[in-house]
């Protein structure tokens, strides 16, 4: 089961969550379309190499990356995004594309954009194209420690 390490992990820290299942969807934006949640509210996450270190970013699916930007409030020399190639095998038990946005539980830094953090509640694959995990934001804050800045563009 491609969510039961996510899901350990969030019962071991008391915390509160909803699934959805949905027809397979292999886009944050399509999957937000087939679960009846708003592009804004539905996270997906982008794995980037920065200096040469694998990060995770997290930024609402309507949303794109500016590098440029990520560039400047890292303080990177150089950004790139990552091949699927490069981390399939990183997210055991995940679906390829479908990692949710908790790095931390595979040695990874985490970027949250933002504009992720006004609502109260956040959405993302949660390790399959056909599996969604819904649950309070702040929850989310408390148990990745993601470091929060401006990245993205509408």
């Amino acid at each position: 089961m491609p969510v039961k390490k996510l899901k350990d992990f969030l019962s071991s820290h008391n915390i509160k969550y909803v699934t959805i299942s949905h027809s397979p969807a292999y886009t944050a934006q399509e999957i937000a379309a087939l679960s009846h949640i708003s592009g804004k509210d539905m996270a997906k996450t982008v794995i980037v190499n920065i200096d040469n270190e694998t990060v995770m970013l997290v930024l609402q699916a309507s949303c794109g990356v500016d590098f440029d930007l990520l560039k400047k409030n890292v303080g990177a020399d150089t950004i790139e995004l990552a091949s699927e190639q490069e981390f399939k095998n990183m997210f055991q038990g995940c679906e390829t594309g479908a990692m949710p946005p908790f790095g931390n539980l595979y040695g990874m830094k985490v970027y949250v954009e933002e504009r992720l953090t006004k609502d109260g509640e956040i959405s993302f694959n949660a390790g399959s194209h056909t599996e969604l995990i819904k649950m309070a934001y702040k929850d989310y804050e408390n148990v990745v420690k993601p470091e929060v800045f401006k990245f993205a563009y509408k």
